[in-house]
């Protein structure tokens, strides 16, 4: 299978200029290593009607393109069942009934790290096991061996962060983010992962669980956040940051285009013209502040 890189949105909605730019990224750093470069729907959680044909739009506009078909996640849960079959029949999961309430008032267990899962269910006795059963639905949790795990980053260098017994499957039945997009990942051969760096502390427990599978851990790439104004986390809700409300100020999509691309210090114009000058060494490591399309914002 030729190697491939990713988007990966979700469609609760609009894409904002943070979406669009990691998108662009993804884009470059695929095209330019010669990979293909996939498309895939995460609508494990939600998914808002229209949201995902308003957001293929988007990056269309924008110039992004992707080969192959797309990808959904609500249409692949029997892969993700027999990926967790996988793991039970090895004893590398365990049936929890905790709340977050629960975990969150319960006592560390010795030795593991701040905010780890404490192993509450862990080692329950077929009688507790039982009644718990009675009490509440069960999610899936991975039965880790390591406290942490080291990955390398394209643009941080090797990263360790924590690894616990995170779940697999919630109490609803729904495979979890991280099972879901291990699995795709090997699945669709993509061995390129760029994304926002805010995800980079779940890595090291996705690239954990793919060495259970014995299945191959993408190169990553975890870029720099759009911030507003503030100073926190671009979101719809600080105003003009959609291509569609961008418009309303006389905003076209290439001038957004173009403003994300002399954030990045690459040249304007379409895509194809930046992927000729694309280098990772020499992306922006702080994020960038958007000030709206009147200002670079860098």
């Amino acid at each position: 299978m030729t190697s491939a890189g990713r988007f990966a949105p979700s469609p609760s909605g609009e894409l904002h200029v943070g979406n669009l730019r990691t998108a662009i990224l993804a884009w470059l750093f695929a095209r330019s290593t010669g990979r293909r470069f996939l498309m895939r729907v995460e609508d494990l959680d939600r998914a808002r009607a229209g949201a995902e044909a308003e957001q293929f739009r988007d990056l269309a506009a924008i110039g992004v393109t992707w080969d192959d078909g797309v990808v959904r996640q609500a249409e692949r849960e029997p892969l993700y069942d027999e990926a967790l079959e996988r793991l039970t029949a090895a004893g590398l999961t365990y049936e929890c009934f905790c709340t977050r309430r629960e975990i969150q008032e319960a006592p560390s267990a010795p030795h593991a790290p701040q905010g780890a899962y404490p192993g509450t269910c862990r080692n329950l006795d077929p009688a507790e096991l039982a009644f718990k059963r009675t009490s509440r639905p069960a999610a899936v949790r991975l039965r880790a061996a390591v406290h942490e795990w080291t990955v390398r980053d394209v643009l941080h260098g090797a990263y360790t962060g924590m690894v616990d017994d995170f779940v697999l499957r919630r109490n609803d039945g729904v495979a979890a983010y991280n099972l879901a997009v291990v699995v795709d990942d090997a699945a669709q051969g993509i061995d390129q992962v760029v994304r926002g760096d805010d995800l980079l502390p779940s890595t090291p427990r996705q690239a954990y669980l793919a060495s259970l599978f014995n299945m191959p851990v993408p190169e990553y790439a975890h870029v720099p956040l759009v911030l507003n104004a503030q100073g926190a986390r671009l979101a719809k809700r600080d105003g003009a940051v959609t291509l569609a409300d961008l418009a309303v100020q006389g905003a076209t999509a290439e001038d957004v285009r173009d403003l994300i691309l002399a954030s990045l210090r690459l040249p304007a114009g379409p895509l194809q013209r930046a992927l000729s000058a694309f280098d990772p060494a020499a992306l922006p490591r702080t994020p960038w502040v958007w000030r709206g399309p009147d200002a670079s914002g860098a």
